[in-house]
């Protein structure tokens, strides 16, 4: 089943858009996708936060959906998945201070698995040592975090992508076609209209 599960590392005050539309495209086209916060089990919620991009200087955040998670955090092994997805939003920011987080990244990242990130979600990446050597996207705020790692950070518009190997980025959700189009491919699945 390996082949056909991915995982996602997200937290409280993930992106909406960013956990919600990828997990349920993802499954459409027949994957297992499992959903885990550190230190919270399976039926626990996660908050979500909805950014957008109304003319600040910066995004706007305003409350979102609950998710409720689908997978125990203890209980997972890193070997049981085909790929890694890291949503944004402000949860990046936070766990990637647990070290069984960075293991898990860093598994992925060593063993050249697929791995999708958007938004805030290179933090982790960042944080993991999995960006050395690496080009990618992010949110333009995190571009010193993906530079001062080891990575390349390349600069697209809000809805471009970027692919390096097993990598693919976005700068954020209006990507969310181009991105999981490319994380898709690098996963080797094939969609025939």
């Amino acid at each position: 089943m390996a082949d056909k599960s991915i995982l996602f590392l997200t937290g409280d005050f993930v992106e909406d858009y960013e956990i919600m539309v990828p997990f349920q495209a993802l499954q459409m086209v027949g994957y297992q996708v499992d959903v885990v916060c550190p230190d919270k089990k399976a039926g626990e919620i996660i908050r979500t936060a909805v950014h957008d991009f109304e003319g600040d200087q910066t995004y706007t955040e305003k409350p979102g959906h609950n998710f409720v998670l689908n997978t125990s955090f203890a209980e997972i092994n890193p070997d049981d998945y085909a790929g890694l997805l890291i949503p944004g939003g402000r949860a990046p920011e936070y766990i990637r201070l647990n070290e069984r987080v960075l293991e898990i990244t860093r598994h992925f990242s060593e063993a050249g698995k697929p791995i999708a990130a958007i938004c805030h979600g290179l933090q982790l990446l960042a944080a993991a040592g999995a960006l050395k050597g690496k080009s990618c996207t992010a949110y333009p705020a995190c571009s010193s975090e993906v530079n001062l790692s080891g990575g390349t950070y390349v600069e697209t518009s809000i809805d471009g992508v970027h692919t390096d190997g097993n990598l693919v980025t976005a700068p954020a959700w209006p990507a969310h076609p181009q991105w999981l189009a490319a994380f898709l491919d690098v996963l080797g699945t094939k969609i025939e209209l």
